[in-house]
Order: C-alpha cells, then structure tokens, then sequence
C-alpha cells in the first residue's frame, strides 16, 4: 500500500497536500482499494465555503458510494474536471492525476486533526 511520507491524511481516508494556503485533497490508495473500480466521481460545487467534516462530493464504485470529506476549512478554488470523463483515475493514480478539488485554507484553519504517514500507516494497518 503507498502512504507517501510528504503528504498528511484523515481518519476517513482522504489525502492533504499542503502548500501555503491551498489544500490539494484526495482519495488515499488504501481508499480506492477498498472501493474498487470507480465509476463515477461527483464533482465538487466550485466556490462552495466548507468546515472540517461537511461532506464536498460523493464517490461511487461497482462496489459502494462514499462520501468525500472536507480535511481543512476553507473554499473550493479548483476541482479536478478530468474525473467527469476518467473516474477511474482515481484508481490509477489517487496521489496524483487522480486528486479532487483544491481548498483556499481559511486563516483559522488548523492541520492538528490530521494523521502523519506513519500515523495513517498505523491506522490502516491496525
């Protein structure tokens, strides 16, 4: 399973790529495994303010649909247009062409509810 060191996590299985005061989120691996082939992503609300926790988008599989959690407080500035026409990149390459939408950091934000690798690691692996 590939848990990449430079990037922070949730306990629902999102990835945070934080740079400045933008939040690249995403599915981890360990997520798209579980849900199996991805069929469809629904794509985010472009401007949409969100807290930590609120549910941003929903991710359905042959398997299941679940739901996609804001990681960090802030706006949508970006989403990921490619997943309306290629779902599955989430499956080939969640920490990469297979991001989701990108936040606008809100100043009162705080990363302390986020996992390290190692803590992630831990987590999944029980």
């Amino acid at each position: 399973m590939n848990i990449p060191e430079n990037l922070k996590y949730t306990v629902d299985h999102e990835w945070v790529m934080i740079e400045g005061e933008r939040a690249k989120v995403g599915i981890t691996d360990y997520a798209q495994d579980a849900l199996g082939d991805v069929v469809f992503v629904d794509i985010p609300e472009l401007g949409k303010r969100v807290t930590v926790g609120e549910t941003v988008t929903e991710v359905e599989s042959t398997k299941s649909v679940s739901d996609i959690y804001a990681p960090l407080e802030g706006e949508i500035i970006e989403i990921n247009q490619e997943l309306d026409d290629s779902p599955e990149l989430l499956n080939g390459d969640p920490y990469g062409e297979g991001w989701i939408f990108i936040l606008k950091l809100s100043e009162t934000t705080s990363t302390e509810s986020l996992l390290s690798a190692k803590d992630y690691r831990e987590l999944v692996e029980g």
